[in-house]
């Protein structure tokens, strides 16, 4: 025990470091653009005027974002992709496919939906959503109008092989569907082995179609304790909770330790390219109270029986020491922890076979 609080104060400690040296280093971009892909972890408005429930245009979400209320992040402030746009040195916010013009697409596109996932029918109980093939889809249209933008197909593939692309799907093909046998059948057609393997080749399929798409520096976060989230312990384990909860984060282990394998696999297939997974779960392991987190288990704000915040409700005031804003997704203070992690590992498990400071310098 004594051991493991060491190495988490060593984080902390780390984290205060590299986070002010971070802050004052990135005179020029690291990158011409950021391109992301993704569920509501990383959703900043594509959903607002989707017919749907997986949406965060309403108070008390986005009550930190910069002076900005209700800009369809499903958190108090900033996305873990926000702070790595930040932690590339991008002087701006990478804009939603919904709302990016003209000149916008050269720094990049957010094409993340809530309640997407690799499979299509994933999340279709909250409505509308955008799948990550759907979201392939809205990226062949970004370099289309990227090719006009650079005039040449050759000059737009120079433009897209020097940016980081951000692919981060999954979650929802287990939170919004293998464990919702009301609306799927999922988990009695496949094992959790099955599962994830079904996941995984089709997941292959969609990131190779990225490549072709112009991707090259591709990072690949793993789900995380999916099963640790307060929407798994208290709406989908409601009993047996201890066993349900082991059962959900045994699935995620299994599809995360397919991931690893996957990125192996794209490294060698894809020769050019440079694929790279960020262990997600290992991030989240640890004591979270010597990060200065004191709730672990319930969201920040009051939540509907869908696990999302109340409108117009009022949240905690010590939001720093919450772990979740709602049921489902982190609040700004841990996913600052995630990205900078992510950026720079702190722990060689972080990532793999790097992080995305080392991605980001490669030259192609």
């Amino acid at each position: 025990m004594a051991c493991k609080i060491k190495t988490w104060y060593a984080i902390l400690v780390l984290l205060k470091l590299v986070s002010q040296l971070q802050d004052c280093a990135h005179a020029a971009p690291q990158v011409p653009c950021f391109f992301i892909f993704g569920d509501s972890l990383a959703d900043n408005g594509n959903n607002n005027h989707l017919a749907t429930d997986a949406k965060a245009n309403y108070p008390p979400f986005g009550i930190d974002f910069l002076n900005q209320t209700s800009t369809g992040r499903f958190t108090n402030g900033r996305t873990t992709v926000d702070v790595i746009g930040e932690l590339l040195g991008l002087d701006k916010i990478i804009p939603s496919f919904a709302t990016a013009r003209a000149r916008d697409i050269l720094i990049g596109v957010n094409y993340a939906s809530g309640g997407a996932g690799i499979r299509d029918e994933t999340g279709k109980q909250l409505g509308g959503r955008i799948s990550l093939n759907r979201q392939l889809q809205n990226h062949k249209v970004t370099l289309s109008s990227l090719i006009k933008l650079r005039g040449t197909r050759e000059s737009a593939a120079n433009h897209l092989n020097k940016c980081l692309y951000y692919v981060a799907m999954g979650s929802n093909d287990y939170l919004n569907n293998y464990f919702v046998p009301g609306y799927y059948n999922t988990s009695r057609l496949y094992t959790p082995e099955q599962y994830a393997k079904v996941l995984i080749v089709q997941y292959y399929k969609q990131l190779k179609r990225l490549y072709h798409l112009g991707a090259r520096k591709i990072a690949l976060p793993g789900l995380g304790p999916v099963g640790s989230i307060p929407y798994a312990f208290s709406n989908l384990c409601r009993s047996n909770v201890a066993t349900c909860v082991a059962n959900i984060n045994s699935a995620a282990q299994v599809f995360d330790a397919r991931l690893v394998l996957l990125v192996d696999r794209l490294n060698r297939d894809l020769k050019d390219a440079h694929f790279i997974y960020l262990n997600s779960s290992g991030m989240s392991s640890g004591d979270p109270s010597v990060l200065g987190f004191k709730v672990v288990d319930v969201g920040c704000c009051p939540v509907r029986s869908d696990g999302q915040c109340i409108p117009n409700s009022n949240p905690c005031k010590n939001r720093t020491e919450y772990v979740f804003w709602d049921a489902f997704h982190p609040t700004e203070a841990l996913n600052q922890i995630t990205a900078r992690r992510s950026y720079t590992a702190f722990l060689p498990s972080d990532a793999y076979p790097y992080d995305i400071s080392h991605l980001v310098k490669i030259k192609l």
